[in-house]
């Protein structure tokens, strides 16, 4: 199916005709340019025209989005929040598909094509999440990519039984397995760390590890992970989430490590959290260090908070590093789009031939008023398909 979305602003600039074939673009051309036949058009209006928001850190199994209101309880901190999922997650229905599915439908209403999402493997679910999870992505036709994090929630080595758990997922096809604060969850990093390697190496897959722990005993495990990342040979394909550590070391500190993880070639993946240690995101991009936004967890038993929308994520992570001027602005918007391609396996994303057909509008000026204002997404393509249009999901 060939289709061309007329009269678009990419990225604020000249108005252009967006020609796709099947689930790729292949040709941006001057608007009005003479479309061939059997194309279906679709008038952009004179929009501005992003390309799809890629969400590389969520929990979309966790969610009880469409449910009645549930009040926020358990003791603050990580183990007391995971206490608590552990012990209500059942009364709730979770995971359940239908309410996996509407997290990804209001993702794809805010323009989100692509989400790495962490599901939870431990003793009590096994691997029902990520059934549950890949049996929503299929309800919307696949509308959004989802990447698959077999992730323990509950610890590794503390829970006998869990490492063979994402041994096995990723044996049946997970594209990362998943960690958590090796030293204060598990008590344990080195054998953690062992562990998770061994199953990336055996089997082939990535990491993605959520680190919590701050100054010196995150730096400690950030240390490990690089260490173990250049020895296995997985350049490109580690990922730290959160790693609230690295803004909280002394200069001479962080900079030190900052060239150890670069030349390791690990990424980072933030929800950019209120009052936390902003990232020393340009000295990471001046060593190519990867960065992308996710969304974390959407009105769970973790937090009531969250809506799907990574445009908003994006803002706040512009207004916790106190960012002003338009380039750093566009900046941030590229680290939710064309800059996040890698996290789930895109050699390109953008507005350009070749690149997968997702494409998002909005009635902005240009690219820093979109991110300032967070305007409702008109238009959303998803792999050559549109699949909303005025709000209403169309999947």
């Amino acid at each position: 199916m060939a289709m061309r979305l007329t009269n678009v602003r990419p990225w604020g600039g000249a108005a252009a005709d967006v020609v796709m074939a099947e689930d790729q673009i292949v040709d941006v051309v001057p608007a009005g340019s003479a479309a061939s036949d059997g194309e279906t058009t679709i008038d952009g209006g004179g929009r501005l025209a992003l390309p799809g928001l890629l969400n590389v850190h969520a929990h979309v199994d966790k969610s009880w989005w469409g449910r009645p209101w549930v009040p926020a309880g358990g003791a603050p901190g990580t183990a007391g929040r995971i206490a608590h999922e552990r012990a209500e997650r059942d009364a709730l229905g979770i995971p359940s598909v239908e309410s996996t599915t509407a997290v990804l439908r209001e993702f794809v209403r805010h323009g989100t094509t692509g989400v790495r999402t962490h599901v939870d493997v431990d003793l009590g679910v096994g691997l029902r999440g990520i059934e549950v999870v890949r049996a929503a992505a299929a309800a919307l036709g696949d509308a959004v990519q989802v990447d698959v994090v077999a992730f323990p929630q509950d610890g590794v080595m503390r829970r006998p039984g869990v490492l063979d758990l994402l041994d096995q997922a990723a044996a049946a096809g997970a594209t990362h397995v998943g960690g958590i604060d090796p030293a204060s969850i598990d008590r344990d990093p080195v054998r953690q760390l062992d562990g998770l390697f061994d199953i990336a190496e055996r089997h082939g897959v990535g990491i993605d590890l959520h680190l919590h722990d701050g100054g010196e005993l995150g730096a400690f495990q950030l240390e490990l992970i690089a260490e173990r990342t250049v020895r296995a040979g997985l350049h490109g394909r580690v990922t730290i989430s959160h790693g609230f550590a690295i803004g909280e070391l002394p200069p001479g500190r962080q900079t030190g490590l900052l060239d150890v993880l670069a030349e390791a070639g690990i990424g980072w993946a933030t929800a950019a959290p209120v009052r936390s240690a902003p990232l020393p995101w340009r000295e990471m991009r001046e060593r190519g260090m990867p960065i992308g936004l996710g969304t974390d967890g959407i009105r769970d038993l973790w937090s009531p908070f969250g809506d799907g929308d990574l445009l908003r994520i994006a803002l706040g992570f512009a207004r916790l590093h106190a960012l002003r001027t338009d380039p750093d602005l566009v900046d941030v918007v590229r680290l939710a789009t064309s800059h996040a391609g890698g996290y789930l396996g895109r050699a390109a994303h953008d507005l350009s031939p070749g690149a997968r057909a997702d494409v998002v509008l909005l009635d902005a000026e240009n690219v820093p008023d979109a991110l300032v204002r967070c305007p409702p997404r008109a238009l959303v393509v998803a792999g050559g398909r549109l699949v909303q249009r005025a709000g209403d999901v169309l999947v």
